[in-house]
């Protein structure tokens, strides 16, 4: 029996991005291994006291990997619905170019937060608010962080974006572009949704290790659970919760 092209070509866009997140991950976990071990490896030059132009880009592509190994996977149902969409088309010759045009949007929005948290990391780094293992060193940093990232869980901002998250078919209807510069654009537009809903989240890796292999875990399945989940709405409220709690917690045991 022949395979359908749809299923030959979903395969193919299923393999290709996964091979992207399995090589984003590939980097990450020896990194953070090493950089709670004896810093000699893939971590070492971490360890950079001066910020040079050198250092930050090599920050900014660690921010970088790591936004594609924790949301790449989240994104996608919504590449994969967008592949079927134009896969239907008969009149698109090049679904798969679209296809990875529009994964290539919702990356370039995290690669914009990126190079925003890369700044953060620095004036944190500057101010002595950061070790140099990439965690707070300050109660109060730590504290409001928690609070701010939990009380984002309860704004009518953070749930806009969220349900353009867990909506992709609706996403897609109203945001629909034609050709291969609309899937760039519907891509961007995604990832800035997402970033939108996601931000907090992350700035919760100045508090337990930005390199912490526990705690990029831990989110990224956080946040898998919020997009995908039946109730992962009602999991966020929970979640908004509980990081204040423990940002009231941090702040009164200091």
């Amino acid at each position: 029996m022949r395979k359908s092209p749809y299923l030959s070509d979903k395969a193919f866009v299923i393999a290709g991005l996964a091979g992207v997140v399995a090589c984003a991950w590939a980097y990450l976990i020896p990194a953070s291994i090493d950089m709670y071990g004896r810093m000699d490896g893939p971590a070492a030059w971490m360890m950079e006291t001066s910020w040079d132009a050198g250092y930050i880009l090599l920050i900014f592509l660690m921010w970088s990997v790591m936004m594609v190994a924790m949301m790449l996977p989240s994104a996608l149902p919504t590449i994969l619905i967008f592949h079927r969409a134009i896969r239907n088309d008969s009149r698109i010759r090049s679904p798969s170019r679209r296809m990875f045009a529009f994964a290539a949007g919702y990356l370039l929005a995290w690669f914009g937060f990126s190079a925003g948290a890369t700044l953060l990391q620095w004036g944190l780094a500057e101010t002595a608010l950061l070790s140099p293992m990439m965690v707070s060193v300050s109660p109060w940093l730590g504290g409001a962080i928690l609070i701010v990232a939990g009380l984002y869980q309860w704004t009518p901002l953070k749930y806009a974006c969220l349900r353009q998250c867990r909506s992709p078919v609706a996403f897609l209807v109203e945001n629909w572009r034609p050709g291969l510069p609309g899937a760039l654009r519907i891509g961007l537009r995604h990832g800035l949704y997402c970033v939108g809903c996601c931000w907090a989240l992350m700035l919760l890796l100045f508090v337990g290790g930005v390199m912490s292999l526990f705690w990029i875990g831990a989110i990224t399945a956080f946040v898998l659970m919020e997009k995908l989940a039946p109730r992962g709405v009602q999991g966020g409220r929970l979640s908004g919760v509980a990081l204040v709690a423990a940002g009231l917690w941090v702040l009164m045991s200091s």
